[in-house]
């Protein structure tokens, strides 16, 4: 007997047609779709948390440069203003340096990208300015914070870091 392409089907071993009926497909679609719903959420959290990390990096960065130059001007070797207390003016400073004994020398690569504002924007405390609030007096640059009004995994603001 001589067969052609359109009569060749596949049986199972009960006589039946081998496929997937259109329930087994709309079934196995429905349950991609709900792993897929749960996934997302678990991305989502998993990318806020490295950056987070980020952010506590870059904060500790700053601070380490920030009291670094302050040890470097109590020592003697930078010239400061006065009304400063030795710490820098801005974080500029920190990345141009400064002259330290007839040598140059900087603080900080660049400063870096605020991961929750993807700026180079920080929000900066002098010495003076009240510890929680948000302006900036401009004496000195004694601490460094991220603007993002964002709140954290752990329920604390970004900007309380």
């Amino acid at each position: 007997m001589i067969r052609t392409l359109s009569s060749r089907r596949s049986f199972s071993p009960h006589g039946r047609e081998a496929g997937l009926t259109l329930i087994e497909l709309i079934v196995t679609v429905a349950i991609l779709g709900l792993l897929a719903s749960a996934a997302v959420p678990l991305a989502r959290w998993n990318i806020k948390r490295v950056k987070e990390r980020e952010l506590r990096s870059d904060l500790w960065e700053m601070r380490r440069a920030i009291d670094a130059y302050k040890d470097a001007a109590d020592k003697g070797g930078i010239q400061t203003k006065v009304d400063s207390d030795n710490y820098p003016p801005d974080l500029d400073t920190l990345v141009k340096g400064v002259e330290v004994k007839g040598k140059k020398v900087r603080f900080l690569r660049r400063v870096p990208v605020d991961p929750m504002t993807g700026k180079t924007e920080w929000g900066l405390r002098s010495e003076q300015d009240d510890p929680t609030g948000d302006s900036f007096g401009g004496q000195n640059v004694y601490d460094v914070y991220s603007k993002s009004q964002g709140t954290a995994l752990n329920g604390t603001k970004y900007a309380d870091w």
